[in-house]
C-alpha cells in the first residue's frame, strides 16, 4: 500500500488535549501469541488471562501512538510492500480523522488518528440517543412518555442551531424527541429530553459518561447533550465512536432501526430532514449521524450492512461538507468491494469454553452476539488463526449475556481483530453437593 501525503492536523484541537506523539498514527498489534488454529478450552495465555493489571498494560501497549507524519494505514499496517492490502479510496485523503471497522471481525480496515480527541458537534447526540435506548429497553422510560418544555429552555434553545422550534406550550413524546435528535439533529430536543428524564443537563451528561465507560469508551467525555460549543469540554475519538455505534446497533436493534437512517420526520406538519450523505445512496446504509460547527468541521458517524457484513466508519474535521460526503460514500463502497468475509461462527454459536470457579458448572460456553467472520482482501486466501482470551478462571455467579472474554481473529499479514464474547448460559454459585462433585472431578481428571 502506498503512503499518502500528510494531511492537515485537527488544527482546532485544544492544546490541553495534545500529548507527545498524539499527532501520529495508532497501529494496533496484539501482544498475545496465537499458536492454535482451532479454538480450544485452554487457549494460549495472553495478558487477557493474567489478571486485570497485566491485561490493562497489554491493551495500552497494543494502541501505541507513533510520533510520525499523518498518513492512512490500511488494516493498521504501514508496509507499502504488501500489495495484497487494498489501497483506500483517494476521496479519504483530505479527511484529518478517519476509521473504518468491520464489526463482524473487529478488524480495522483503515484508520487515521483513531485515538486523537476531536470536537464532535452534533455527533454528540448519538450518545444522547443511546442513553435513551438503554433506559427504554430497561423499562425505565417509555417512548410515549411526554416531556415538558421548560420556559427557560424554550427561551434559550428556540431556533438555536438546528431545532424543532419547541415552545413551553409543547408537550412532545420521547418518540418525537428521539426523531428530532436523530433525524433533524434538534438541539432543543436533546435538552428537553435530558431535562425531562434526568432532571437537569448535568445529571444527563453524567449518565452519558457512565454509559461511555460501560461500553469501553476511554478517550471521550460529554458535557452537553447536543454538541453545542462548550469550550472543548465535550470531545470524542474515532475509535470510541465505533464502540458506541456497535453497542447501539447490537444492544438495541429495534430502536436503532426505528430512529436511525430516517430521511424525513414530520413534527407539527413540518418535515424535518436528515443530512445523512449515505442513506438512500449507498446500498445498505442506515445511519447514523452528521455533525458540524465552525470549530469542529464536518463530521459523520456512518454505517452500512450488506451481505451479512456490518461496516462502521467515523470521519471528522472535514473542511467542507462535499469532501466529507464523497469520502463517506467512497469509503463504504471500498469496504464492501475491496474486502471479503470468511464465515467463522453464527450468532449465538459456541466459540469456546471458559473455566468457572465456585460455580454449579465447571465451565460456561462463550458465544458472540453477532455473526463472526474474518475479513480478507478481495480474493485472498490468507491463513486465519483464532484464540479465545478471558480472565480466568471466571468466578460464579455468571449471568447469561455477561461479557467475559473476546475472540481474537488474526488474518495473515493484517492486524488482528477482536470480537467480544459473552456467557452462553447462567452459572450459579455451587452448593455443597456441587463443590463435592467438582472436587472429585478435578481430583480424578
Amino acid at each position: 500500500m502506498s503512503e499518502w501525503a500528510p494531511s492537515q492536523i485537527v488544527h482546532k484541537l485544544p492544546q490541553r488535549w495534545r500529548r507527545p506523539g498524539q499527532q501520529g498514527i495508532a497501529t494496533h498489534e496484539s501482544s498475545a501469541r496465537i499458536d492454535k488454529r482451532v479454538v480450544s478450552r485452554r487457549p494460549p495465555r495472553p495478558s487477557w488471562a493474567r489478571g486485570r493489571k497485566r491485561a490493562l498494560k497489554s491493551f495500552l501497549k497494543s494502541a501505541v501512538l507513533l510520533a510520525a507524519p499523518a498518513s492512512l494505514v490500511a488494516a493498521g499496517l504501514s508496509s507499502a510492500a504488501d500489495a495484497a492490502i487494498p489501497t483506500p479510496p483517494p476521496e479519504l485523503a483530505p479527511i484529518p480523522v478517519s476509521i473504518l471497522v468491520d464489526i463482524g471481525s473487529g478488524q480495522v480496515l483503515v484508520q487515521r488518528r483513531p485515538d486523537v480527541p476531536f470536537l464532535p458537534a452534533s455527533v454528540t447526540k448519538v450518545m444522547t440517543a443511546f442513553v435513551a435506548f438503554e433506559e427504554i429497553d430497561a423499562g425505565r422510560l417509555s417512548l410515549d412518555r411526554r416531556m415538558p418544555v421548560r420556559p427557560e429552555t424554550a427561551k434559550e434553545w428556540f431556533a438555536k442551531g438546528t431545532s424543532m422550534y419547541l415552545t413551553e406550550k409543547d408537550n412532545p413524546t420521547v418518540r418525537d424527541l428521539l426523531h428530532g435528535v436523530m433525524t433533524a439533529s434538534s438541539n432543543d430536543g436533546a435538552v428537553v429530553l435530558a431535562q425531562g428524564y434526568a432532571g437537569s443537563v448535568p445529571a444527563w451528561t453524567a449518565m452519558m459518561n457512565a454509559a461511555a465507560r460501560r461500553i469501553g469508551m476511554t478517550g471521550s467525555h460529554y458535557s452537553t447533550p447536543n454538541g453545542w460549543m462548550d469550550d472543548g469540554h465535550t470531545y470524542i475519538t474515532a475509535s470510541d465512536m465505533v464502540k458506541l455505534a456497535d453497542a447501539m446497533i447490537t444492544r438495541h436493534p429495534q430502536l436503532y432501526r426505528e430512529f436511525s437512517g430516517i430521511k424525513h420526520y414530520f413534527w407539527r406538519d413540518v418535515a424535518m430532514r436528515s443530512h445523512d450523505p449515505t442513506v438512500g445512496v449507498v446500498p445498505g446504509a442506515d445511519g447514523i449521524k452528521t455533525g458540524y460547527t465552525r470549530e469542529a468541521g464536518y463530521n459523520f458517524l456512518g454505517t452500512a450492512e450488506r451481505g451479512g457484513r456490518r461496516l462502521v466508519m467515523m470521519l471528522a474535521a472535514s473542511p467542507k461538507p462535499k469532501i466529507r460526503d464523497d469520502a463517506a460514500k467512497a469509503l463504504l463502497e471500498w469496504g464492501f468491494s475491496a474486502w471479503d468475509a470468511r464465515h467463522l461462527f453464527d450468532q449465538g454459536q459456541p466459540v469456546g469454553q471458559a473455566d468457572v470457579q465456585g460455580g454449579d458448572a465447571r465451565s460456561v460456553p462463550l458465544v458472540a452476539n453477532r455473526e463472526v467472520h474474518a475479513t480478507l482482501p478481495k480474493g485472498g486466501h490468507e491463513k486465519v488463526t483464532l484464540a479465545v482470551h478471558y480472565k480466568g478462571p471466571l468466578v460464579a455467579p455468571i449471568r447469561k449475556g455477561d461479557q467475559v472474554g473476546e475472540l481474537e481473529i488474526k488474518v495473515e499479514g493484517l492486524a488482528p481483530g477482536h470480537v467480544p464474547l459473552y456467557a452462553g448460559k447462567d452459572v450459579g454459585v455451587a452448593g455443597p453437593l456441587d463443590r463435592l462433585m467438582n472436587g472429585l472431578i478435578s481430583f480424578f481428571s
